[in-house]
């Protein structure tokens, strides 16, 4: 059991980030972190300085729900430079087949009009964010790009493929992303289908992507979901044990009758263990960034995102007093490492095996793993909640 002073440790630690991200972050993402058409930069330096450089799909809409959820928790973000951001982005990224292309350059002009699914979740899980202000017009264009989904990336297993022309390897990550998004529509009030789409992600996880025997969710398969020979399929990612738990837990929460729901829980804190018990270094406090399947260390650095997914997973558990605050106090302390940086509201993305961050240019791709961090620990703590989660 928890003593009272880990809630309470835990509790500060969400002021001190809210505070972070209120004052400091989402004024610098939303003022040197936009360009002049209204898109976002990929990269911002130590110095402050905006970085110039091709623009991925994945990022724009990511920095939507960024800063959006940072202004439902009080930042002084304008609506009308979301809305900009929004129509910037929709003008440059939608293929005329509905799906959104990798890569702009910074004038809009496609790099890269392959698709991948990964970045065809982002923009569905912005809307449902953006809902408060665009009202139907958001679940209209969410509707549409769920369709395109379905249609252009659907497998007759009720599985996606990786991208529009299939690879050699499935992949479970993309499907993580997809559940998120449908989450968010499902608490949004979206219609029925966002539900039986997650219900359908979850099925293939809890069946396929988790290993039956150690618990551990694997990240790449073979085209009938066993897992992908050589290393490949042995990969596992602390991070997205923890992702995934936080995701099975919020599930289970929504559709508490359905008939795997307590399944789904039981395994989510299996993830949770799996990842913390082998996953987190003790010496740095942080988790690693990826193991095989016999918890030997694939990779010792440890990126920043990895430690937000663990502040999600551990907060959401102990709001259902299934894991102890402490737990969760650890986790946010080891995210705040990464955010000592000498102009504060950036980041340091990566840190060797010896605990050394290494300084280089903030990727605005680790703002939605932030933003989402404290706002997930916040609900847990019963602070607050978001527009995408009301």
């Amino acid at each position: 059991m928890s003593r009272p002073d880990d809630r309470a440790r835990a509790s500060a630690g969400y002021r001190r980030l809210k505070a972070w991200l209120v004052e400091a972050a989402a004024p610098l993402w939303s003022s040197v972190g936009v360009d002049g058409r209204g898109a976002f930069h990929e990269t911002v330096g130590q110095d402050g300085v905006p970085i110039e450089g091709p623009r991925r799909a994945r990022v724009q809409p990511r920095q939507l729900y960024a800063l959006q959820v940072a202004r439902d928790l009080g930042a002084a973000v304008g609506p009308s430079l979301l809305r900009r951001g929004l129509d910037t982005y929709l003008a440059a990224y939608i293929r005329p087949d509905g799906l959104v292309r990798a890569v702009v350059d910074g004038e809009g002009e496609a790099l890269d009009d392959h698709v991948v699914l990964y970045d065809q979740t982002f923009p569905i899980l912005a809307l449902a964010c953006l809902k408060g202000d665009l009202g139907d017009e958001a679940q209209a264009r969410a509707t549409d790009f769920r369709a395109a989904i379905i249609r252009w990336l659907g497998r007759s297993d009720g599985g996606f493929e990786t991208g529009l022309e299939p690879g050699p390897l499935l992949a479970s990550n993309p499907h993580m992303h997809l559940l998120e998004a449908c989450l968010a529509w499902v608490e949004a009030g979206g219609d029925a289908e966002w539900g039986r789409l997650a219900e359908g992600i979850v099925a293939l996880a809890l069946d396929r992507f988790i290993d039956p025997v150690s618990g551990a969710l694997r990240e790449f398969f073979d085209s009938e979901w066993r897992p992908a020979p050589g290393e490949a399929g042995r990969i596992v990612e602390p991070g997205h044990q923890f992702e995934w738990a936080w995701l099975l837990l919020r599930w289970s929460r929504l559709a508490p009758r359905h008939p795997r729901a307590v399944a789904a829980r039981n395994a989510a804190l299996r993830l949770i263990a799996n990842g913390e018990d082998h996953g987190v270094d003790p010496a740095r406090g942080v988790a690693f960034n990826s193991l095989l399947d016999d918890w030997s260390i694939q990779d010792a650095e440890a990126r920043l995102w990895p430690q937000t997914e663990r502040i999600k997973a551990w907060a959401l558990a102990a709001a259902q007093a299934d894991a102890p605050w402490k737990a969760v106090a650890d986790a946010v302390e080891g995210l705040e490492l990464y955010l000592a940086t000498p102009i504060r509201g950036l980041w340091f993305d990566r840190m060797t095996p010896d605990g050394r961050l290494i300084d280089a240019p903030a990727p605005a791709s680790s703002f939605y793993h932030i933003v989402c961090a404290i706002a997930a620990l916040g609900e847990a703590l019963g602070e607050e909640r978001t527009a995408c989660e009301a």
